[in-house]
């Protein structure tokens, strides 16, 4: 069974005219040039629509037709058919309803008949190139609409263990005050102030979370580029906020002097990334205290530019390797595995990838790849 069109394949002028010789005529003199649909009036015209109108860039019709008016047609279409641009055919005589037309936004470009054959063919070629950008721009706000959601959703997913962590130390702190104790018991000396320092923590990290989002939602949207950015920024980003635990901090190594430029705009994105493989890295270290657990984030130019994620963990076994950047996996750590889709995701919308492997000397490493042009 074949793949019906999409909208970005659109390339066919739909003929409308309840004269079949001037269809035909149309179709003789134009189809050199142009893949032509004919109909012979509003109704038929808009069973092609329905049926083909993904193959639709341009629909092109007579103003004067029986029943129904050639600006009823477009009207139909500029709202079942966006993506598709509409030209009306008039006569000298109806040139004042077809400007009235053109003003009410139902008609796009006009031709007066008898046809011009040089101006005809300027008009189709310009309104087959504006189909092809709005199909062009209909796919990018479908994609930005996608990443929004997927971001969304990962977004959901990671802030719940950290808002989690915080309700059980505010749930510990109360349990505290419970019997009246002044000052109430604690187990260790400043143990109150440690656990309210990192359920603090957790609170700024899960509002840097939301507030990524925001930022990524709000940059989907605008025409620049964004703020210029390098990866080793990115990498000072999360050392700052991310809520490291009692001696988390000491583990994290930085390898930073290939610096190269990454996408402004997905600053909040990649931010979001470095984060879930840092974390990941940590989980997979917890239980561990020979050899002294660390995390190195290292940074190349050439061959290609990469941010490299690397512990000394135990490693993941083979069998996982080639699956975590493509379906959830549980990798033995306490995770889902979706925190590794959400990187390549983002990752391969900018042009890049992403790669797990072994580390040198055991443990694991993950490397975001990015695409060339960056590195200008």
């Amino acid at each position: 069974m074949s793949t019906p069109p999409t909208p970005i394949e659109a390339r066919a002028v739909l003929i409308v005219d309840d004269e079949p010789q001037a269809c035909k005529w149309f179709a003789r003199r134009y189809g050199d040039e142009f893949a032509v649909l004919v109909a012979g009036g509003v109704v038929e015209a808009l069973a092609v629509l329905a049926e083909r109108g993904a193959e639709v860039a341009v629909l092109l019709t007579d103003y004067r037709m029986p029943q129904h008016s050639g600006v009823d047609l477009l009207a139909a279409a500029a709202e079942h058919h966006p993506h598709v641009v509409r030209v009306l055919m008039s006569a000298y005589a109806d040139k004042d309803v077809a400007l009235q037309a053109i003003n009410l936004g139902r008609v796009e470009h006009m031709l007066e008949k008898p046809l011009d054959e040089a101006l005809t063919r300027r008009v189709l070629r310009e309104a087959l190139a504006q189909a092809r950008q709005r199909a062009h721009d209909r796919g990018l706000a479908d994609r930005r609409a996608a990443m929004l959601r997927e971001t969304l959703g990962f977004l959901a997913h990671e802030v719940r263990t950290p808002l989690a962590t915080v309700s059980g130390y505010l749930a510990a702190l109360r349990e505290r005050h419970a019997d009246g104790t002044s000052p109430p018991r604690e187990a260790a000396p400043g143990d109150t102030l440690r656990m309210i320092e990192a359920a603090q923590r957790r609170a700024d990290y899960a509002q840097s979370l939301v507030t990524s989002f925001v930022n990524t939602a709000r940059e989907a949207y605008r025409p620049d580029p964004g703020v210029p950015l390098t990866a080793a920024e990115l990498v000072r980003a999360v050392e700052r906020e991310y809520p490291f635990d009692t001696h988390e901090r000491e583990r994290l190594r930085t390898a930073l002097d290939d610096d190269f430029p990454v996408p402004g705009r997905q600053r909040d994105l990649l931010y979001l990334v470095l984060c879930t493989l840092i974390k990941n890295a940590l989980q997979a270290q917890r239980a561990q205290q020979e050899p002294v657990p660390r995390v190195t984030v290292a940074l190349q130019r050439q061959p290609r530019p990469a941010l490299a994620v690397i512990d000394n963990g135990p490693g993941l076994p083979s069998a996982l390797k080639g699956r975590l950047t493509r379906e959830p996996v549980d990798s033995g750590s306490g995770g889902s595995g979706m925190g590794l889709l959400f990187c390549r995701r983002v990752m391969q919308s900018i042009g890049g990838d992403i790669e797990v492997g072994d580390a040198d000397g055991g443990g694991a490493v993950v490397t975001l790849w990015f695409p060339v042009e960056d590195n200008k």
